[in-house]
C-alpha cells in the first residue's frame, strides 16, 4: 500500500490493545495521586519560547538541541513543550493559583517533545506523569512526594524499582561546588568528551549526566556536592532521610544525581529499575525553589517529578506485568433476520445502560459470518435474535467458552436475567 503520508520518525501511533494497557496505567497514576490529595491540570502543547529558555537555562542542551522551536504567524518565538513543570508553574502563577490555599497539589498526564534520536524508551514524543506541590519548604512534602512515586510502582506490581537521593543543595552551595569540580574536570579536561568540555564552562553539574563511559569513570573521583552543601540544606537532606526511614522506603544516597535541567534546589531524587543490564531512570524529581522567582518575581517553594510512562511500560513488558482489565465484549446478539435488528438494538441498549460490554450487528451478514466473528473478538456469550425470538421474547443464549446453551426471556426482565446467567456461570 502506497500511503501519501506515513508517521513522522520518533512519533507513535498507539492501538490496541496496548491502548488498554496505557489507559490501566494511567488510571493508577491519577487514582494514587487522588489519594494523596492532587488535583488535575492540563496546560497548553505550545508555550513561548522563553518560558522554557528562563526555566531550563538557555544553554541547557533541551534548549540549544533538543526544542521544537518555530515562529508562529504573529512572528513570536514559541515552543513544543519538552517538559512538563514549567508551563503547571506559568500556570500556577498567571491564574493566580499561589494566592489561594497553599500547599496545592496538581497532577497532569502531557505529552512533551524533544528531538533528539529515538530510541528504547526515548521518542520524540513521549508522555509523561507529573505531580508538583507548591508552597512548602518542607521535607515533609519531598517525602510525601516520593511516598507518592512509591505507591504507584507498588500498585503497578513492578520489580526492581529502587530509590536514589541526593540534595545539590541552594544556589549559594552550587557556587561553591561549582568552582569545586570545575578545578577538577580542568585537571581531565583532555579525556572528556567534545559535548562535556562544552559544559565544562557553561553548567560544569551537566558532566555527571554523560552516558560517555569515559566521562562517567572521570566522575567516579569528582568532589562530592555533599560535602559543599551549607547547614540549612543538610538539616533539609537529614530530614528527608529521616521521613524515608520512618515510612520504611528504601533508598540510597547517590551524589552524582544533579538532573538536567537549571531550576532544581536542594532535594533530587530518581527511581531507577535495574535487571542487570543497563539501568533505566523510570521516575526523576526534585525541590525547585527558584523556579517562579526566576519566572515571575514571586517567592513560591515548589517540587515535583515526572514518571516517563513509555519507559514504564517497556519495564512491564518485560516483567509481563499487564493491568488493562479484559476488554472482551460480555455479550454478542446476531441478528437471523432484518425484522430483529430493531430489536437487537434496544436489547443491547439495555444492557449497555447497566455498563454490560455488548455488540451487536451492523454489518447485516449472516448468521454464520456473525458467529465467527463473535468468536474472534472473544465475546463470552452469544445471543442469537430472529423473528421467532422477537415475537415469543425468548431465545437461546450460548456459553462460547463452554459451548453450553440456556433459555433467556427477552421481557423487561431481560437485563437481570442475563445477569443471572452470568453468575451462575462463574
Amino acid at each position: 500500500m502506497n500511503l501519501i503520508s506515513k508517521r513522522i520518525r520518533g512519533m507513535q501511533d498507539l492501538l490496541p490493545p496496548s491502548s488498554a494497557i496505557w489507559e490501566a496505567v494511567e488510571e493508577v497514576f491519577k487514582s494514587e495521586a487522588s489519594v494523596y490529595g492532587f488535583n488535575l491540570i492540563r496546560t497548553p502543547v505550545l508555550e513561548n519560547t522563553e518560558l522554557f529558555e528562563r526555566s531550563a537555562g538557555d544553554e541547557s542542551d533541551v534548549v540549544q538541541k533538543e526544542m521544537y522551536t518555530f515562529d508562529d504567524k504573529g512572528g513570536r518565538s514559541v515552543s513544543l513543550r519538552p517538559e512538563g513543570t514549567a508551563g503547571v508553574v506559568r500556570a500556577v502563577l498567571e491564574n493566580g493559583l499561589h494566592n489561594g490555599t497553599l500547599p496545592l497539589k496538581l497532577m497532569y498526564i502531557t505529552s512533551c517533545y524533544r528531538y533528539e534520536k529515538p530510541q528504547a524508551g526515548r521518542l520524540r514524543e513521549f508522555f509523561q506523569f507529573g505531580a508538583e506541590i507548591f508552597g512548602t519548604e518542607s521535607a515533609l512534602a519531598d517525602a510525601e512526594l516520593i511516598m507518592l512515586g512509591n505507591s504507584i510502582f507498588s500498585r503497578l506490581k513492578l520489580q526492581g524499582i529502587s530509590l536514589q537521593i541526593n540534595s545539590i543543595g541552594c544556589p549559594e552551595c552550587r557556587k561553591k561546588y561549582t568552582d569545586a569540580i570545575k578545578k577538577y574536570f580542568e585537571i581531565h579536561k583532555s579525556d572528556l568528551c567534545e559535548t562535556c568540555r562544552e559544559r565544562l564552562y557553561k553548567n560544569p553539574m551537566r558532566i555527571f549526566d554523560c552516558k560517555s563511559p569515559e566521562c562517567q569513570q572521570i566522575c567516579k573521583d569528582a568532589p562530592i556536592i555533599l560535602d559543599y552543601i551549607c547547614a540549612d540544606c543538610k538539616e533539609h537532606f537529614e530530614n528527608l532521610k529521616k521521613y524515608l526511614s520512618d515510612a520504611k522506603i528504601p533508598f540510597s544516597v547517590n551524589p552524582s544525581i544533579v538532573r538536567g535541567l537549571d531550576y532544581y534546589s536542594r532535594t533530587v531524587f530518581e527511581f531507577v529499575y535495574s535487571d542487570g543490564e543497563t539501568p533505566i531512570t523510570v521516575c526523576g524529581g526534585g525541590r525547585y525553589d527558584g523556579l517562579a522567582q526566576d519566572l515571575s518575581g514571586t517567592s513560591l517553594p515548589a517540587l515535583g517529578f515526572g514518571i516517563g510512562i513509555e519507559r514504564i511500560l517497556m519495564v512491564m513488558e518485560k516483567q509481563k506485568l499487564n493491568p488493562a482489565k479484559n476488554n472482551f465484549p460480555a455479550l454478542f446478539i446476531a441478528c437471523a433476520d432484518s425484522t430483529a435488528r430493531s430489536f437487537s438494538l434496544e436489547l443491547a441498549q439495555k444492557l449497555r445502560q447497566n455498563s454490560i460490554n455488548t455488540l451487536v450487528d451492523i454489518s447485516e451478514k449472516r448468521v454464520k459470518h456473525q458467529m465467527k466473528y463473535a468468536d474472534k473478538i472473544g465475546a463470552h456469550y452469544v445471543l442469537v435474535v430472529g423473528s421467532d425470538e422477537f415475537e415469543n421474547r425468548k431465545a437461546q443464549i450460548k456459553d462460547m467458552r463452554s459451548g453450553e446453551s440456556k433459555d433467556i426471556s427477552l421481557d423487561e426482565n431481560f437485563v437481570s436475567n442475563f445477569i443471572n446467567i452470568v453468575l451462575q456461570s462463574s
